[in-house]
């Protein structure tokens, strides 16, 4: 039973402190749907999409209506293309991305993620095949996703993939320059890439997954700091208790709503992504609650410490909530989605080289970031490999989602709206990085992956 102080609670994060399921994700298999001819392996991909994930979107809005709580997003997953296209006789994958959009569309969905591939040991013909194809889909599609694991702790990094990226972003951004590089902000590069993430643009449906299967991605950065606030002279392990108790009813609400989705939709259960999701919206702020742990702003020193207490309480409060958490789980810090990240940047407390300082103990990595428009792919490649080499080491995920904003530079804005935000265009180190990242080959992995 739930008391009548439970239930208030409930309504006031709602109305009050912004708690929503921010995506309900329906991850589909599309492993049985490869065929040499092109046309039928789309046509495969759409049929199978548009059957499975029909009554997706009708589901989450009746649940938002029977529980009270919104569901903001609902969403799809699919099996990384590179594997469905490889068998295909077609040099550019731009179709399947198409027929992705075409089914995301008819069902209803904002964003369908999965235009990915695998390439943290090397390449296939299919993965190169993949990365060439994206600046094209990103650019002429409206609602796919694509995302490149290139390393893990077990592989190492593969540097040849690391550069390509760079090259890829910037060809992203160009195709994409009439809307600010908007293709890039639905580009994710990856290390240690989980296979059941229901945030975009990273989702994508993993090999080891069900047929069909429904997660759950939760948030509420507005509740965190409305409770971080109620403690604020209290110590350390009082602050953490509290965030872990917020985090575990959060994570219940999830659950529950995760449950009920698949039952209703005749599919199984995965996970609950319990990361901190901001919103542009005031009040919805990840770097608020840091601040009101008594920061002046975020990015000024013990930043890194206040975030690493607030990823770990809600990591407990979220495991003792649900068996099944999975995904990223964490504290997301992208800055174009959090009106307090955007505030410190403008403000100069915080800098590219803090953000990478506070991704060592979030939850994914550097994202959604403007930079100038005019940085080389060399450059871009130097910051994945940063950033996958603190994944690799730490045995964590880490991501890089980067906007070389054309034509723009450092304090001009990028604008892309909804919950993509606005960015400032931050500054880079001006020095070269260009023949550490054209050395290719691949990073060894660290010591501390031979575990068997």
């Amino acid at each position: 039973m739930f008391t009548m102080q439970e239930i208030m609670e409930t309504i006031t994060m709602v109305q009050d402190e912004h708690l929503d399921i921010r995506t309900i994700t329906m991850g589909i298999s599309l492993r049985d749907c490869a065929h040499a001819d092109v046309r039928v392996s789309c046509q495969r991909i759409y049929d199978k999409i548009t059957r499975l994930a029909k009554d997706l979107v009708p589901v989450g809005d009746e649940l938002a209506r029977e529980f009270g709580i919104p569901i903001v997003n609902k969403r799809i997953s699919v099996t990384p293309i590179a594997l469905v296209a490889e068998a295909a006789d077609t040099e550019n994958y731009l179709a399947f991305a198409q027929a992705l959009d075409r089914a995301a569309k008819e069902v209803g969905v904002n964003f369908i993620g999965g235009f990915s591939a695998l390439v943290h040991k090397g390449f296939t013909v299919g993965d190169r095949r993949l990365i060439d194809s994206i600046p094209q889909a990103l650019a002429e599609t409206e609602r796919v996703c694509a995302s490149v694991n290139v390393a893990t702790t077990r592989a190492g990094i593969n540097m040849d993939a690391v550069f390509r990226m760079g090259e890829i972003i910037k060809q992203t951004a160009a195709l994409t320059a009439d809307r600010d590089g908007l293709g890039c902000a639905k580009l994710v590069v990856f290390a240690n890439v989980p296979e059941d993430n229901p945030f975009m643009a990273g989702a994508f449906h993993g090999i080891g997954e069900p047929e069909c299967v429904i997660n759950t991605g939760v948030s509420g950065p507005g509740v965190v700091k409305r409770a971080v606030e109620k403690v604020k002279d209290a110590d350390f392990g009082t602050l953490s208790e509290t965030i872990k108790k917020t985090a575990f009813k959060i994570t219940r609400m999830g659950e529950l709503v995760g449950r009920a989705a698949a039952t209703r939709l005749g599919v199984p259960f995965g996970i609950v992504d319990l990361s901190l999701a901001p919103t542009p919206a005031i009040g919805d702020s990840v770097a608020e609650i840091l601040e009101a742990m008594g920061l002046e702003r975020c990015g000024t020193h013990g930043t890194t410490a206040a975030l690493a207490l607030l990823n770990d309480a809600v990591k407990k409060g979220g495991a003792m909530a649900s068996s099944y958490v999975g995904g990223l789980s964490g504290a997301f810090i992208p800055v174009s989605e959090d009106e307090g990240m955007i505030r410190a940047v403008v403000d100069g407390a915080l800098t590219i080289e803090k953000l990478e300082a506070m991704t060592c103990v979030c939850s994914v990595g550097l994202d959604m970031i403007a930079v100038p428009g005019e940085t080389s792919a060399e450059t871009i490649g130097a910051i994945i490999a940063d950033e996958a080499a603190i994944g690799v080491i730490n045995q964590k995920t880490t991501a890089v989602r980067l906007i070389p904003a054309p034509g723009k530079v450092v304090g001009d804005f990028v604008e892309f709206g909804g919950l993509l935000g606005r960015a400032p265009v931050m500054s880079l180190n001006p020095f070269s990085s260009a023949d550490f990242v054209r050395r290719g080959g691949r990073i060894p992995a660290p010591i501390h992956s031979m575990k068997n």
